[in-house]
């Protein structure tokens, strides 16, 4: 054992000495069209924070090369299933998109994240730390998917795409392309970025009773998919004065069918199923400008619409077994406020408020079903200070919640409260790299119209039956961490996560017929212990004293990174087992500067996953990249195969039943894809393209963050 600490303590030593002997890259000459100095700065793969975990997505062609859902599943700690939902080192995960909320989970989140290509995106921050600014909804954590980028002081276009097929009983093929458009002139910014996603894939599912030592087929089904995406992204910037601007506009179109065969005893089903869905959201942001830049105000409004529809049918008959529908729009406001106060080193005082209205109904066969309302009204305050080397954030956030709503047979129990959710952290600076930090905040998580919705959208045979519950209740959180980090890549960190009520996916057995839905559990802890750390290659060839002296740049040398998670779902009166999960990411440059990557992922069996008993492990895929830039950096060209070995295939047993809950889908599958800068005459284009000012990220993006 004091082995693997001696291997750990050296790993981290020499990473962060290679990190410190980094000889800075020269800034290019002044020019006298731009009159300052460009400062490039390379980005980081992974990077730790002290309230989050960054990916960059745009360089690193492993995770930017399928759906965004894809790349997710690939990051380190990260679990997103229909069975476990999503979280992140236990934290039930919330998803925003620059920094709004989606507003959709489960099944319908998954789809539209299947749908949008990963490499329509820039980055993804995963918050573990949400502060009093946040939503008090939500939850444990936030998933933040950022898709904006700076628009340059010229015209500049990026052209991507990405194809690629799998092979199992018949060849399908998935393609995606977009196309990335913005300038900016003295009196207003703008980008535009359109794309469209084709994706065709394949499960293969069954259910399966096992009582008295044998075992008897409920149903199998066998499902081909066709997937398609279109979205357009825009957005403008006026400066008005010192004041700013912006206007953001997003639309994603989805239409999506599928065939399923389906057998079990007594019967055999061939359906057609249809889903469309349309998401439109819109955003005004007024950005006022004061002669102090840290002092900031912010008035926010924000319009979100989102339609789905779902029918099913069986194949060659007109009359449909399934015909659901479902509306929903959101009105949010909000201000937030900021300025430095003089008392401490790099202090800060926030507040804010917000107001926000939900309106969602459901219809089956064109009645209507579920009329649901949800209004939240709330306020914060937030204070930041710092100390020699400790940092001190306390705040706190008023909610104020009116959640009604009536299905076509009943009233739903109302939750009208008032509530306040506390924050604090702690952090203490051994040096500008190496940090502790504790933190404790208290959350909500309000059920998702998703889950709230009582039709089924997914499928139905004799034998099985998906439908969600009107009734949920709100899960209330209580998060405690604790974490050591070193230079933005090694960290160890132990959270537990204390929720009442927490909303679950449950399948339950009712003679023959499987019933998944949705319930709350009154009482469950979600302990997390998670470790990563990055292991440079040139440790083992040329030893600690010779990599000590390199020169090198850490982001593109050869290394190993490193994650290790132990995650333990403790619910009252259920025995239950722990889990281990593990990460592998290997990069190596190749000569002509070709850049291989192997990721793996292994999470070990036999854990609950809430009332979900893993059978075989939840995730066991190994995936490979190269990648080559070409035409001075403007054409990035990568090759991957995801789960190359075929060995990614999930079972579960569901508590207190004897169901044994089986699918694979076709994972395997092999590709390409492009990057290419479209060159421009425009001298100004010699600025860095990834140039991120850290301190006035908010001022320099385009989109709204």
């Amino acid at each position: 054992m004091k082995k693997i600490y001696l291997v750990a303590l050296i790993a981290i030593a020499s990473f962060s000495t290679l990190s410190a002997q980094t000889t800075p890259e020269k800034a290019p000459e002044k020019s006298t069209e731009l009159n300052e100095v460009a400062i490039i700065k390379t980005k980081k793969a992974i990077e730790q924070k002290a309230d989050r975990t960054i990916f960059d997505f745009a360089g690193q062609a492993s995770l930017n090369t399928g759906s965004v859902l894809e790349g997710i599943k690939k990051l380190p700690g990260l679990i997103a299933s229909d069975i476990a939902g999503m979280m992140y080192q236990g934290k039930q995960l919330d998803v925003f998109m620059d920094g709004r909320p989606l507003n959709i989970s489960t099944t319908e989140l998954n789809a539209f994240l299947e749908g949008m290509p990963a490499n329509a995106i820039e980055k993804i921050e995963i918050i573990t730390q949400p502060g009093a600014e946040f939503p008090a909804t939500s939850g444990g954590a936030i998933l933040n998917i950022i898709t904006n980028k700076n628009a340059k002081n010229y015209l500049s276009a990026t052209y991507t795409n990405s194809t690629s097929f799998t092979s199992y009983d018949d060849v399908r093929w998935r393609m995606n392309n977009s196309l990335l458009l913005s300038a900016k002139n003295k009196y207003f910014g703008w980008q535009l970025n359109v794309g469209q996603n084709y994706r065709e894939s394949a499960i293969w599912a069954s259910l399966e009773k096992e009582e008295n030592g044998t075992t008897s087929l409920l149903t199998r089904t066998d499902a081909d998919r066709i997937g398609r995406n279109n979205f357009i992204k825009s957005a403008l910037t006026f400066d008005i004065g010192k004041d700013r601007l912006l206007l953001n506009y997003d639309f994603t179109q989805n239409n999506n069918d599928s065939y399923t065969l389906g057998n079990g005893p007594g019967f055999t089903t061939n359906d057609g199923s249809v889903s469309t869905g349309l998401r439109q959201d819109a955003v005004v942001t007024y950005q006022k400008k004061f002669e102090n830049t840290a002092k900031k105000l912010e008035f926010k409004f924000n319009y979100n619409n989102n339609t789905n529809d779902f029918e099913l049918s069986p194949i060659g008959n007109t009359s449909s077994t399934l015909d659901n529908s479902s509306n929903q729009n959101l009105y949010n406001f909000k201000f937030d406020y900021s300025q430095p106060i003089k008392f401490s080193d790099e202090g800060k005082l926030s507040f804010g408020s917000l107001y926000e209205e939900l309106l969602f109904d459901a219809a089956s066969k064109g009645v209507t079903n579920l009329d649901y309302k949800r209004r939240t009204a709330a306020s914060y305050i937030e204070l930041q200070s710092k100390f020699d080397k400790v940092n001190f954030i306390l705040g706190g956030r008023a909610e104020d919640y009116n959640i009604t709503g009536k299905t076509d047979t009943e009233e739903l129990t109302a939750f009208k409260q008032f509530r306040f959710f506390p924050n604090a952290s702690a952090q203490y600076n051994f040096n500008n790299s190496i940090y502790f930090n504790m933190n404790y905040n208290k959350k909500i998580t309000l059920p998702s119209t998703s889950a709230l919705n009582p039709n089924n959208t997914n499928y139905q045979n004799p034998n099985i039956d998906y439908s969600g519950n009107p009734n949920l209740q709100p899960t209330i959180f209580d998060n405690y961490e604790v974490k050591l980090s070193a230079y933005d890549y090694a960290f160890i960190s132990y959270n537990i996560s204390s929720a009442k009520n927490q909303v679950i996916n449950r399948v339950t057995l009712n003679d023959d017929l499987v019933v998944n839905t949705n319930e709350n559990i009154p009482e469950i802890k979600i302990h997390n212990f998670s470790v990563g750390m990055p292991i440079p290659y040139m440790l083992f060839t040329k030893g600690l004293a010779e990599t000590m002296k390199m020169n090198v740049n850490p982001d593109t040398m050869n290394f190993l990174y490193v994650y290790a998670g132990y995650q333990y779902h403790q619910i009252p009166n259920v025995d239950t087992n722990g889990f281990w999960m593990f990460n592998f990411m290997s990069q190596i440059v190749l000569p002509k500067q070709i850049k291989f990557v192997a990721n793996y992922n292994y999470i070990i069996p036999k854990g609950n996953y809430f009332y979900f008993i893993a059978v075989k492990p939840f995730r066991n895929a190994l995936d490979l990249s190269f990648s080559k830039k070409f035409m001075k950096d403007q054409l990035t060209l990568s090759i991957y195969a995801d789960d190359i070995l075929n060995s990614n295939e999930n079972a579960f047993n569901s508590y207190e039943t004897p169901l044994l809950i089986s699918n694979k889908m076709d994972t395997r599958k092999f590709g390409f894809s492009l990057n290419y800068k479209i060159p421009t005459k425009n001298k100004l284009a010699k600025e860095n393209p990834n140039l991120l000012n850290k301190d006035k990220k908010e001022d320099s993006g385009i989109l709204n963050q």
